[in-house]
């Protein structure tokens, strides 16, 4: 066994994890429908993404490995999703083009994303690429669900499954290289010993 292999092992266990946290996702989407209806008109967006925010933070800070702060995170994803549906679904006048669903994705991830970075831990390396990062991968999530057939015209508060796949897969890469690892107990290898422990 090489050095490399716990941390590549470590990184991979991660990754899937953070994957598989596209399943919070379809639950806020619903989660999001049932309290605040369609994304068509700014109370309902506002409603609706504070909703889907919280219960994708809730999901994302439960497969960080311990690595997230479960209360800002969960605050900061609320708030950013909240603020960002409000501001994005107004600027495109509450319609579902695939233009129109990319510029309010964008929109969206922006905030999202300045609130998730400030959220972050403080040993986090290059923070601001997150912030960065989550308008491309907002809107992107939303061009997947889009080209995927998913009936977007029903004015839904976050994009579907095929879309928080690809969200999560590609976000999960970014989130290893700036997040430091999660602890482990005494004598026992980190899970990336190339960074400072977080906890």
């Amino acid at each position: 066994m090489t050095a490399s292999t716990p941390r590549r092992h470590g990184f991979i266990v991660s990754w899937l994890l953070w994957t598989a946290g596209f399943l919070a996702f379809p639950i806020a989407g619903v989660a999001g429908r049932t309290v605040a209806g369609r994304v068509d008109s700014p109370i309902a967006a506002l409603v609706g993404g504070l909703i889907a925010g919280a219960v994708i933070g809730a999901g994302q800070w439960l497969v960080s490995r311990g690595r997230l702060r479960a209360a800002p995170w969960i605050l900061a994803t609320a708030l950013g999703m909240g603020l960002g549906l409000l501001l994005g679904a107004t600027i495109v006048g509450f319609q579902t083009s695939l233009a129109d669903l990319v510029v309010m994705g964008a929109v969206s991830g922006l905030m999202l994303g300045v609130a998730q970075t400030l959220a972050l831990p403080a040993q986090t390396k290059r923070r601001w690429w997150w912030a960065a990062a989550m308008p491309l991968l907002w809107a992107l999530g939303w061009t997947v669900t889009t080209l995927a057939g998913i009936p977007v015209d029903e004015q839904f508060t976050i994009f579907g499954a095929s879309g928080a796949v690809t969200f999560s897969a590609l976000s999960g890469l970014l989130l290893h290289g700036l997040l430091p690892a999660r602890s482990t107990p005494a004598g026992t290898a980190p899970v990336d010993a190339a960074v400072m422990s977080n906890s």
